[in-house]
């Protein structure tokens, strides 16, 4: 089964930038779309941005759309979250997590119940 790893969190100002990177440490990516999730402390988890597996099809949740881009390169094994026009409210801890799907399905879900899990990347905001 696919491991997964994140990386590229860190310190950033805000309106700064940051690129936050999953990476299968074990296994492929195929076959698994890939969710982007992050969690304050006490709060619930909240789904941010999705790729499908197959048609690359995108999904960003209203707090991130315009500010945040992800791509996925199958063969590197990566899937990548651009963030931008960052908030101090989105100081948090970042996830990734992959969901098997047949490659025929051509959406992701954030709602779906996403099956591997990173450790994690914090992410802070401040100036």
């Amino acid at each position: 089964q696919v491991q997964l790893v994140e990386s590229g969190g860190g310190l950033v100002q805000p309106g700064g930038s940051l690129r936050l990177s999953c990476a299968a440490s074990r296994g492929t990516l195929d076959y698994y779309d890939i969710g982007w999730f992050r969690q304050a402390p006490g709060k619930e988890c909240e789904g941010i941005s999705c790729i499908s597996t197959s048609y690359g099809e995108t999904y960003y949740a209203d707090s991130v759309k315009g500010r945040c881009t992800i791509s996925r390169d199958n063969v590197k094994k990566m899937v990548d979250l651009q963030m931008s026009s960052l908030k101090p409210e989105d100081t948090v801890v970042y996830f990734c997590a992959g969901d098997w799907r047949s490659p025929t399905e051509r959406i992701c879900s954030l709602q779906r119940n996403y099956e591997r899990w990173g450790q994690g990347t914090q992410v802070t905001v401040s100036s």
